[in-house]
């Protein structure tokens, strides 16, 4: 990772870490909400090669990896795309094509859903993202992290399929440390916390219908966070998407098949 800068910037007050790679068209990268989550974890394998053809720029969202760790009650989800648009714009970026994973990619979504847009979207792509998220076993594990390195192995095993990242104990620990971060897993469990008996607004849910970017959506077919044919029902309802589901992938498909997760996305960017 010689080639890749690691970076801070301080947006109103914030502190805001990044990394950034290559020349050319700017192409954010949004990662993902797992506890532990960070640029450098989930884009390890992408940047790179994406940076032969972009300028990648993959900043850690507030509250994880080395930005300030930052929670809003009132509106934390609005607060995370509003910094990241206060980032971009601070570093001159006005238009930018965006690749979201599991939280990044619903983020993107909500931002392109707005009126007007949140984050300045030419082309947007979603690995592992969109769609509803079933309350089931595999999110528990994932939403229920208590600290120790054996439940950080369980929630690796159950985020990525490929044996050589889930079984490598060195990748786990790089994993568990960056949990334990200060304020980490505070901000990581704010995620959950709601008022008992209060249920989840309708209006929650992002209208994937009014996506009008140019989207791809890149899939794992064995994802546990997502219905089985999840990515097929996202692909109708946003008109024009294209769809790419890698049969060897789970939920983190970029780490799980990073060669064919970086065709792709050049292919379809640079049309």
């Amino acid at each position: 990772m010689s080639s890749i800068q690691d970076k801070f910037i301080d947006v109103d007050g914030m502190r805001t870490h990044y990394l950034e790679a290559g020349e050319g068209h700017p192409l954010v990268l949004l990662h993902s909400g797992e506890v532990g989550g960070c640029a450098e974890l989930c884009w390890e394998f992408n940047i790179g090669p994406l940076s032969k053809r972009f300028r990648v720029i993959a900043p850690d969202w507030l509250g994880f990896g080395k930005s300030a760790k930052l929670f809003s009650f009132d509106d934390m989800r609005g607060l995370r795309v509003r910094h990241v648009a206060a980032f971009l714009q601070k570093i001159g970026v006005t238009r930018a094509h965006f690749v979201g994973n599991s939280m990044g990619g619903g983020q993107l979504c909500r931002a392109a859903v707005a009126d007007p847009p949140a984050l300045p979207i030419v082309k947007m792509v979603l690995c592992g993202a969109g769609g509803f998220g079933p309350r089931n076993a595999a999110r528990e594990t994932v939403n229920s992290y208590d600290g120790s390195r054996d439940h950080m192995k369980r929630i690796v095993q159950t985020l990525i399929a490929s044996p050589k990242i889930r079984d490598d104990e060195a990748y786990i620990d790089r994993r568990q440390n960056l949990a334990l971060e200060p304020g980490a897993w505070e901000c990581r469990a704010a995620m959950g916390i709601r008022m008992p008996g209060r249920q989840v607004s309708k209006n929650d849910e992002t209208p994937w219908e009014k996506i009008k970017f140019p989207t791809l959506i890149i899939a794992g077919a064995k994802d546990a966070l997502r219905n089985p044919g999840y990515a097929h029902i996202l692909q109708r309802q946003i008109a024009g998407s294209e769809l790419i589901v890698i049969d060897e992938g789970a939920h983190c498909v970029q780490i799980d098949a990073p060669e064919v997760v970086n065709r792709a996305v050049i292919d379809f960017l640079s049309r």
